[in-house]
């Protein structure tokens, strides 16, 4: 397959106004998509964003490289990237736009794209928009060019489907929970969902002010909320990121429980019930905790690449259900076709209350083990995972931790990093490792 050169694993994403992410290029990017998707008999695109300044830039060049092309326009505004593929399905859009950058800063932004069916477009339709996207572009003639409007009631829906994933017979009464919204598009959804669930809910991070996503709150900084829950003594708290497409919970400890503990409590409550179907796809970042925890229960357990677009693909590839990252994006396609915060929330939320425990209780059997990632920030062509250097380091550490440890690196797809990954039984000597071969790698960059 020919290389791409825009979209990443989880579309175009950069600094804004340097590289990838300028007006010009979502002006054309837009025709180009339109171009391409109108091939297909598209007329209608939906596209949303979460609360970055940014945001309004994209979205006037997206609507106007669209409308160039001929497509109408429906604009939700600020909307999490899950509404988004939802009401790509519902409003029989045939593709979703979502302008953001997840869990960057607020001076990165991005842009991404669903079919119809509300998934991630396939590799062959990104291709065929990069190689339009080397033509000059063409407006089509007055009389066909696209028309644009907003929906107003976007919100409300979203809000009514994901509470349409919580069972009629129970109620989140008499439960307190923490809601952090990272000021992103969550901040007008999310607490509304489980308010009207009936619980009372504390909601932090819910102010945006385009400049403030992620900014020490959300799912990718959990300090605040685990401060919070404990200071309001909350049963539990719900952090997202920017776009909705994650979550991390705190139980009422104040301890953070992780996207592979989620994985362990869903593929439990799943089994007991009796709809499990096949097992669980977690990735390369996966703990090792995970693994053990669902081979103790005869659940089948598989890795895919980092990344939700191949742990989808891993999904589908053996028709399994429930799949997902440490960092939070999980995936269950009993609910949904694409990661989605505040429904796995809903479905740790249900699973409590069909076995009336705590949090803590449902994560008591699975024990994590030490896992240490250190980020290294490079921007030079010559991949540094290629030297001898880094190498043999990588190899001398995986000597030492044996069979009960694991060593990653990787590429970040999203960020120009390296991520360093070492598992192991003991804390110290795992982060003492990471230290090492991070060292190694910076000294390589």
């Amino acid at each position: 397959m020919k290389q791409r050169q825009f979209f990443g694993t989880d579309g175009i994403r950069g600094k804004v106004g340097a590289g990838k992410m300028t007006p010009e290029l979502a002006l054309k990017l837009g025709w180009a998509a339109g171009r391409v998707l109108s091939r297909s008999g598209t007329q209608k695109v939906i596209i949303g964003k979460d609360t970055r300044i940014s945001g309004y830039l994209f979205e006037s060049a997206l609507e106007a490289g669209l409308s160039a092309a001929g497509l109408n326009v429906l604009l939700l505004g600020p909307m999490p990237t899950p509404a988004v593929a939802y009401l790509t399905r519902t409003f029989r859009a045939e593709a979703g736009v979502v302008i953001s950058a997840s869990h960057n800063p607020y001076y990165d932004n991005g842009i991404k794209f669903f079919s119809t069916d509300g998934s991630k477009l396939d590799d062959a339709i990104e291709l065929e928009i990069e190689a339009e996207l080397e033509k000059p572009l063409v407006c089509v003639e007055s009389h066909l060019l696209g028309k644009a409007r907003r929906i107003d009631d976007a919100a409300g829906r979203y809000i009514e489907y994901c509470k349409g994933n919580f069972p009629a017979e129970h109620t989140l009464e008499g439960l307190k929970i923490v809601v952090d919204c990272a000021h992103g598009a969550t901040y007008h959804i999310a607490p509304n969902v489980f308010r009207e669930l009936g619980a009372q809910v504390v909601a932090i991070g819910d102010k945006p002010d385009g400049l403030n996503i992620n900014d020490k709150v959300g799912a990718t900084s959990m300090a605040k909320i685990c401060e919070t829950v404990l200071a309001e003594k909350a049963d539990l708290g719900i952090a997202l990121d920017g776009d909705g497409d994650r979550i991390m919970m705190v139980n009422n400890r104040g301890e953070v429980i992780d996207g592979d503990q989620i994985l362990y409590i869903l593929a439990v409550d799943a089994q007991k019930r009796g709809i499990l179907k096949g097992g669980v796809v977690g990735t390369l970042m996966s703990n090792l905790g995970l693994d053990l925890a669902l081979q103790a229960l005869d659940i089948p357990f598989v890795r895919s690449k980092v990344g939700d677009r191949y742990v989808m693909e891993m999904l589908k590839q053996h028709d399994w259900r429930i799949g997902g990252e440490n960092s939070g994006h999980i995936l269950n396609l009993d609910h949904g076709t694409t990661g989605d915060g505040i429904v796995a929330g809903i479905l740790v939320l249900a699973a409590m209350r069909r076995q009336q425990a705590s949090l803590e209780q449902l994560t008591d059997a699975m024990k994590m083990l030490p896992q240490v990632l250190v980020n290294v920030r490079f921007e030079g062509a010559t991949n540094p995972l290629d030297t001898d250097a880094v190498k043999a380091a990588q190899a001398d550490v995986e000597m030492q931790l044996g069979a009960r440890g694991r060593v990653l690196l990787r590429k970040s797809g999203t960020e120009p990093l390296i991520r360093v990954m070492v598992e192991g039984d003991d804390h110290s000597q795992v982060l003492a490792h990471a230290n090492r071969i991070a060292e190694a790698v910076k000294a390589a960059c």
